[in-house]
């Protein structure tokens, strides 16, 4: 393989990003191979209701919404839940740089599938923060009370005794939780097709559990650079 070389870089520095160079590569072929047993996933169960969810309708003011509805013309539908319940004074600051992100991307992906936010807070809050912030091409959805969140993991009211150790849930306790859920529409039923399960798998040492790093331009930045993402830094709401 022929490969690059910058103005004054040393011998051993070639030879040490040429091998690196091979590893990037398998890291390409799995990232790829991981993405195709995605695909070939069998269709998940089918939700056990067609939740009813709030946002702000085209006369803006709050409308109800039928989670078959949420698909519109597509029949693939992402769900990302955001720590942003009404008991938080402010939003997760880790939801919200990815969040930050997606906004962009969202103008793309909405022709491909249907993408929407969803929180626990009423819509009016939701919509208040998404002016603040200045996202404008993502749709935030409030559960407005439904069973969603605990269903799907987007609090943690279902966990197992096991996975409320390893995330310290506190006994009596509950609060809301970030993942991604995908789900298809198919001859008219809604079926769950991949969650972001990677966020309970049981962590690696000293690092947190990157369920949604694919997802996530700051901290793939942050790898490229000499320094990496640091030990203990982590993004704000506000800077």
């Amino acid at each position: 393989m022929e490969h690059l070389q910058y103005p004054n870089e040393s011998g051993a520095y070639r030879t040490a990003r040429n091998a690196l160079l091979e590893e990037e590569i398998k890291l390409r072929a799995q990232i790829e191979a991981v993405a195709e047993k995605r695909r070939a996933l069998p269709m998940g169960g089918e939700v056990p209701q067609d939740y009813v969810f709030e946002r702000i309708g085209k006369n803006a003011m709050p409308e109800k919404v039928r989670m078959s509805e949420l698909f519109g013309p597509h029949d693939t539908l992402i769900l990302y839940s955001f720590m942003y319940g009404p008991e938080r004074k402010s939003p997760c600051p880790g939801c919200t740089h990815l969040l930050d992100s997606i906004d962009g991307a969202a103008r793309h992906l909405g022709q491909r599938a249907a993408f929407h936010v969803v929180a626990k807070s009423p819509i009016a809050r939701l919509a208040a923060w998404a002016h603040a912030r200045g996202w404008e091409h993502m749709s935030l959805i409030s559960t407005a009370g439904n069973s969603y969140d605990a269903d799907y993991f987007g609090d943690t009211s279902k966990f197992s005794k096991g996975i409320r150790a390893q995330h310290k849930v506190p006994d009596g306790e509950d609060w809301d939780e970030t993942i991604f859920n995908v789900f298809r529409m198919s001859d008219g039923k809604v079926r769950h097709f991949w969650g972001s399960e990677m966020a309970f798998a049981p962590p690696a040492p000293n690092q947190h559990h990157r369920a949604g790093d694919l997802a996530d331009p700051l901290w793939n930045l942050l790898d490229m650079t000499p320094e990496g993402r640091g030990d203990d830094w982590f993004p704000k709401v506000k800077y």
